[in-house]
């Protein structure tokens, strides 16, 4: 059966005008560390989220199983939900959107991905470990693949779609537990990936010569990494484009859309059909997703929503619904994507540096005052300080503690090509996401000590 089959079953067990959506995974994960592999997962699974409204407040209910007494459950389950929380009131919420149907976008399903191989996962891994053991190195990290086949009914609406995606990241260590180094992967096919490849950018990294050396807390120029930018544009998602914190006036961009935000090299949309992108067609409430500019030429435009903060902001939904009704924190921009600049790589980019702070990549990133953009986060495998336009020597990892809105202001110039970065941990529920972005220069970032 279908997903989209699965959820008419649904949907025909709940009262009228209910909302059932449909996401069944199919996925493989190897993890490993110290050269050798340490867990394999293999994933087949199917959930039934059914919603419904009461007066203008959704309840939600779900459900593994498939059969029609479970479906039955669900749906009063998630009516006594709504009810539950009609009792104390009328809520906002309009209604699910009304009949539609999504765009199918290309290039984000790949087949041979879907077919799940666990052999390739194998090999994968394999090389990585054959690269880390010539440098002396041992290598730790993540494989994984899926196909996800995710469906929406609602007020006669049908919508379905597959996607597949595939993560690997390979961080190297010295065999002595010293210096690390990190490289990963996102991408729509597992072909993708290019384990050899990462693993040996990951090992010159942790093979970097020269004692660590260590930086007083301040502002220095900054070289990110495009996995150091994905990090703090993920956060940024959550500080500035969030239309439900906008709409209540605790957004970053409350009174500023139509003001300069950002330096006038920064362009940022989110961009459902991006090639280099994991592509979706419509949110968990059926709306179609379409490409939504939030920054250009440095100035803000827009934030997204789903259909409750759309209703509270007088607006329309943009397609960013995480849960039908809306997940709690509100909706996020799933498919960022910032423009390249002119400058051809890394080095390119670290050559008008005097003196400053090369980064791969972020790490426990937090937001601290989202009204601010202001956020915290640790560099870790990968961190150097460069002189005179050249990485010279490693540092100790530092904590970075700047606004995201402050270091985009910064903004110098941009490599040309983009990376699709990723997290690429999935704890619940898969849904992967990624930011297509290029590597950066910004002017001052401010570093208030050392990571630990």
């Amino acid at each position: 059966m279908t997903a989209l089959e699965l959820a008419e079953r649904a949907v025909g067990h709940a009262e009228p005008g209910a909302l059932a959506q449909v996401v069944r995974e199919r996925s493989l994960l190897l993890r490993f560390a110290a050269g050798r592999p340490t867990q394999a997962t293999a994933v087949d699974d199917v959930t039934v989220e059914l919603a419904v409204i009461r007066r203008g407040h959704v309840g939600r209910a779900e459900t593994n199983a498939t059969d029609d007494e479970s479906l039955v459950s669900c749906a009063r389950r998630a009516a006594a939900a709504a009810a539950s929380a009609a009792a104390a009131g009328d809520g906002v919420y309009p209604g699910f959107p009304a009949r539609s149907e999504a765009p199918s976008f290309d290039g984000g399903h790949d087949a041979a991905t879907a077919a799940l191989d666990p052999g390739q996962g194998g090999a994968a891994l394999g090389a990585a470990f054959e690269v880390a053991a010539e440098a002396g190195l041992e290598a730790h990290g993540i494989w994984t693949a899926a196909e996800v086949e995710h469906a929406v009914m609602a007020g006669g609406a049908a919508l379905t779609e597959r996607t597949t995606d595939a993560y690997m990241k390979v961080i190297c260590i010295g065999r002595d537990g010293g210096r690390s180094g990190y490289a990963a992967r996102t991408a729509v096919g597992a072909a993708e990936l290019d384990p050899r490849g990462l693993a040996a950018r990951a090992a010159a990294k942790a093979l970097r010569s020269g004692e660590p050396a260590e930086l007083a807390p301040g502002e220095y120029p900054v070289v990110f990494e495009s996995h150091g930018v994905g990090t703090l544009l993920d956060l940024l998602g959550f500080s500035a484009f969030n239309g439900l914190a906008h709409a209540e006036g605790r957004g970053a961009l409350s009174d500023r859309l139509g003001a300069k935000v950002a330096a006038p090299a920064v362009n940022l949309s989110d961009s459902p059909r991006f090639a280099r992108t994991l592509p979706r067609a419509f949110d968990a409430e059926g709306t179609p997703k379409a490409p939504l500019p939030l920054i250009q030429d440095g100035v803000a435009h827009r934030v997204v929503h789903d259909v409750r903060s759309a209703a509270l902001a007088g607006a329309a939904s943009t397609g960013h619904a995480l849960a039908p009704g809306g997940a709690p924190y509100g909706p996020h921009p799933t498919n960022l994507v910032l423009a390249g600049g002119g400058a051809a790589n890394e080095d390119e980019l670290c050559a008008s540096v005097e003196r400053g702070i090369y980064v791969t990549r972020l790490w426990y990133g937090n937001v601290v005052r989202p009204k601010e953009t202001l956020v915290t986060a640790v560099t870790r495998d990968g961190t150097f300080l460069i002189e005179d336009g050249q990485v010279t020597r490693p540092l100790h990892d530092l904590r970075l503690t700047d606004s995201v809105l402050a270091i985009l202001s910064a903004v110098e110039a941009l490599t040309a090509s983009l990376q699709l970065t990723s997290e690429g941990e999935f704890y619940g529920r898969r849904f992967a996401t990624g930011v297509a972005c290029p590597a950066l220069r910004a002017a001052a970032v401010r570093f208030t000590g050392p990571a630990g």
